[in-house]
């Protein structure tokens, strides 16, 4: 059976073209017309999706075929996206750019999802080579259905009319044509744009939305995500077992890397999450069987991190007792002995792992890997093969037993990594419990079997 999904694509040429600030701009102006409107983001991303559910009202979903696979990915949009009016989809890079072969990139996303893209082109410093631009990406790839563009960072209406005429004489539609403005620049740093949690997100989203209101013909584009081909509705997927554990998951400023659908499959497993926090709870919440601490920026929030001793003593104390913990980037960071920040400062950190975290000017890794488990451990058995992602500018130094054997997917170097303890699993890694559905069951009955203890 298949069913309408109206949705496009938000692509661009390049990073840094403005994707995110149009797609934010665009999800508030639909929804301020009473539109219920659901987000994506292509790729790993954590940050983007944040802007997402801060401009759209609603959780943001990642759509990558490396880490939960092309069926799971087209059954995430289809669940997600039942009942809404419209889904907005915001690309990764370039619209060719992804993973080795393509994988996962917004091209290969496109095709999955019969999906209508809009390019994004920086016009500025261009006149009518943008159209040049337009018309290479859409001959490089036939098969994607590029529908037109949206202009930003335009200097002038006559700036604009030169564009658009060279446009138009390819018949290459223009969906909008965005004026430059610094005031809509979201602040970055290291990792990408700054998590929403910190900074005065709501003003910014205000002030976009209302130049897409006025310089983006949102008619054409909801016209246009409602004659998107018809998607198979897939079986929904069923409710495992009742809730019949709790598991702590700690969310703050601090830490705030998660895929919502990835937390889902723990749920329809029999997890009841309980959210918490490293910076302001001085406990664990009560009655819990496991333990997961996400990606984030602890390097930013260090000294406060430092001061709440009594969470840090009360998670090593867990540890000791055998909780299950799963900890994924800044979360390993976090149950270090140590943590020196991009100063040279040191900050006492949990302790859990014998090992130090040491903040780096220098991106360290970027990209998909395979990591294969070492031994037996809380998230699965040895010899398993996990599909992952790794973004980090730290180094870690630990003496604990590494639990991942790891094949960068772009260059093939293999390395080890993580460190495992009792029930803890730590590393670099990001996963998707989605697309890594032994690795959900395995923690789950983990968790389990502690509870019965």
């Amino acid at each position: 059976m298949k069913n309408n999904f109206p949705r496009i694509i938000i692509a661009a040429t390049q990073s840094g073209s403005g994707k995110t600030t149009i797609t934010a701009g665009l999800l508030a102006a639909l929804k301020n017309r009473g539109l219920d409107v659901q987000a994506y983001k292509v790729g790993p991303d954590y940050i983007d999706t944040g802007w997402h559910e801060l401009a759209g009202g609603k959780i943001s979903h990642n759509l990558d075929s490396w880490l939960v696979g092309s069926d799971k990915l087209k059954k995430i949009l289809v669940e997600t996206s039942s009942g809404a009016d419209i889904s907005i989809i915001e690309g990764v890079m370039g619209l060719y750019d992804g993973g080795q072969g393509g994988i996962s990139s917004t091209a290969e996303i496109s095709k999955l999802l019969d999906a209508p893209v809009i390019l994004v082109i920086d016009a500025k410093s261009m006149g009518t080579s943008a159209a040049a631009v337009a018309l290479g990406f859409r001959e490089f790839d036939k098969s994607i259905k590029l529908a037109g563009v949206i202009l930003n960072r335009l200097g002038s209406d006559s700036h604009k009319k030169i564009i658009v005429d060279a446009l138009n004489d390819l018949g290459i539609k223009c969906f909008g044509a965005i004026k430059r403005n610094e005031e809509f620049h979201l602040p970055e740093r290291h990792l990408g744009l700054v998590p929403t949690a910190e900074n005065n997100s709501v003003d910014a989203i205000k002030k976009i939305c209302a130049a897409v209101e006025t310089q983006v013909d949102i008619d054409a584009l909801i016209n246009l995500a409602k004659n998107s081909s018809p998607l198979e509705i897939l079986p929904k997927s069923q409710i495992l077992t009742p809730k019949s554990l709790k598991i702590a998951v700690a969310r703050d400023e601090a830490f705030n890397f998660y895929y919502g659908a990835s937390l889902t499959e723990l749920e329809n497993l029999g997890a009841e999450i309980i959210y918490f926090s490293p910076l302001n709870d001085e406990t664990l919440p009560e009655g819990i069987s496991g333990l997961i601490i996400g990606g984030g920026f602890p390097e930013m929030f260090a000294a406060r991190l430092e001061q709440n001793k009594k969470l840090r003593a009360e998670i090593f104390h867990a540890a000791q007792e055998g909780l299950p913990i799963f900890a994924e980037c800044g979360g390993y960071m976090y149950l270090m002995r140590e943590l020196i920040d991009f100063d040279g400062k040191n900050f006492e950190m949990c302790g859990v792992i014998d090992g130090v975290a040491t903040m780096t000017n220098k991106l360290q890794t970027v990209g998909y890997v395979e990591a294969e488990i070492l031994r037996d451990c809380i998230i699965g058995t040895a010899g398993e093969k996990i599909h992952a992602h790794e973004f980090h500018f730290s180094t870690a130094e630990t003496s604990d037993e590494k639990i991942f054997k790891c094949r960068r997917m772009r260059t093939g170097k293999e390395y080890f990594s993580g460190a495992i303890k009792k029930n803890l699993v730590a590393s670099y890694l990001h996963i998707h419990f989605a697309g890594s559905q032994s690795a959900a069951r395995n923690f789950i009955q983990a968790c389990k079997n502690f509870q019965r203890q």
